[in-house]
């Protein structure tokens, strides 16, 4: 079969830092790696703060490049990482299943990774939306491996329903992945998700203003325009990546949590909240902008963040 998508355009990348390829069970996951030390020579103010990991969402673009204004926050400060996990980025793209347990192993794998070149520390983390939800699982499962967990913007408290599925279980139905992946139309169920007029509704809704980061809008044209790129969003999209399980795995939670919740755009419903709301390991905080206020206005985001890692 004929491909549909368009040819084929060379990935740039992501982050001006360092990268390099893990080779792991998960395939080969990419990571970008900068500190102070890069800039301007050693700093003492790095050794009194653990690595910190960035990850970015899950959509049908995303990429280390939705952490970008963090990244360059952090590398000032500290040794900050970045992960694309599996299907995204430079990370391996291959067809296969991807599942909650493909990028819970591949944080746990890289996150063990950052904690060997870093002296044995457990690692500081920042997630962006659904990943937020494997984040949970990785602390819950391997909690020597997380000192501090920051959510920005995190899926499963919007809506009256908790989720307190079946350990593992997932909120997509199967027949939905099977129909996306249909071979006569899964590449243009692809496409029509990731022409650049599309990828700019989702990013308005998600920053609720016309107002995007137009840098951004231009890479997620480029990393959608990659081999193996549709595979991982199709499993998205089916929302076979959202774990039914999820509430149970916030509530077990015992590592220090700080959330950030948007004021604008589609994703401004932490209803669910209440749930942890009162425990003492947990902060919620209304920031002003969308689901990525870091782009908007990063040392306001910066201001409220950075008193949680003392």
């Amino acid at each position: 079969m004929t491909s549909l998508l368009p040819p084929t355009v060379p990935l740039p990348l992501a982050l001006p830092a360092e990268r390099r390829d893990l080779a792991t069970p998960c395939g080969s996951l990419s990571l970008y790696r900068a500190g102070p030390e890069d800039d301007r020579g050693s700093s003492d103010s790095s050794a009194s703060l653990p690595p910190l990991l960035l990850l970015h969402s899950i959509n049908a673009s995303a990429s280390a490049a939705e952490v970008a204004p963090l990244f360059a926050h952090y590398r000032q400060q500290r040794v900050v990482y970045a992960l694309e996990l599996p299907g995204f980025g430079f990370s391996d793209r291959s067809d296969r299943p991807y599942t909650v347990r493909l990028m819970t192993d591949a944080l746990q794998l890289a996150l063990t990774a950052i904690q060997a070149e870093s002296g044995g520390v457990a690692a500081d983390v920042v997630a962006v939306s659904l990943s937020c939800e494997f984040a949970a699982r990785v602390s819950g499962e391997t909690p020597q491996l997380i000192r501090r967990l920051a959510m920005v913007s995190p899926t499963g408290f919007s809506g009256k329903k908790r989720r307190y599925g079946p350990a593992g279980s997932v909120v997509g139905p199967p027949w939905l992945l099977r129909l996306l992946r249909w071979p006569r139309w899964s590449e243009g169920v692809y496409r029509t998700l990731t022409l650049p007029a599309v990828i700019r509704y989702f990013l308005v809704r998600t920053w609720g203003s016309d107002a995007i980061d137009e840098a951004l809008w231009r890479y997620d044209q480029l990393t959608t325009r990659q081999p193996g790129a549709r595979f991982a969003p199709l499993y998205f999209v089916s929302a076979q990546m959202f774990s039914a399980d999820i509430n149970s795995l916030f509530e077990a939670l015992t590592v220090p949590v700080w959330v950030s919740m948007a004021t604008r755009g589609d994703f401004t419903d932490y209803q669910g909240r209440t749930t942890v709301a009162d425990r003492s390991n947990w902060q919620f905080h209304a920031i002003e902008g969308g689901a990525l206020p870091y782009f908007e206005d990063l040392p306001a985001f910066a201001r409220q963040l950075d008193p949680f890692w003392v």
